[in-house]
């Protein structure tokens, strides 16, 4: 049902915790499956140095939330505000259950709702 690389994100989270002092934490959650997502950013010159993320939800949930953050890490914010779900799903290897595509729907948001905190406490 899941990709091999699914699961590997699944089991073995690289960006799972809290960063302490984020500059940008972003949350999103759909209350019909239960999934919620915070992502916290870490930005240095104009560039997302750190994402990691805090997930309660399925397997889809959690690998497309570390998907997220592998793609974010070393983007600009400009750059990071373009990624989309089809990038979190291409970056699991192209394969996600159709039920589950709401999870790296989630993930966009939530970095998107991340940066948007970050622009606005700059300001």
């Amino acid at each position: 049902m899941y990709s091999k690389k699914v699961m590997e994100h699944f089991m073995h989270p690289k960006n799972v915790g809290e960063i302490k002092k984020a500059d940008g934490v972003g949350e999103v959650g759909n209350t019909r499956c239960g999934d919620k997502m915070r992502v916290y950013i870490k930005i240095k010159n104009n560039k997302i140095v750190k994402a990691t993320f805090k997930t309660f939800g399925c397997a889809s949930a959690i690998a497309s939330s570390d998907a997220l953050c592998e793609l974010a890490k070393g983007k600009t914010i400009e750059d990071a505000k373009k990624i989309t779900n089809k990038d979190i799903i291409d970056f699991l290897g192209g394969e996600m259950p159709a039920i589950k595509i709401h999870c790296s729907v989630l993930g966009m948001q939530a970095l998107r709702d991340a940066i948007k905190n970050y622009e606005e406490n700059i300001r």
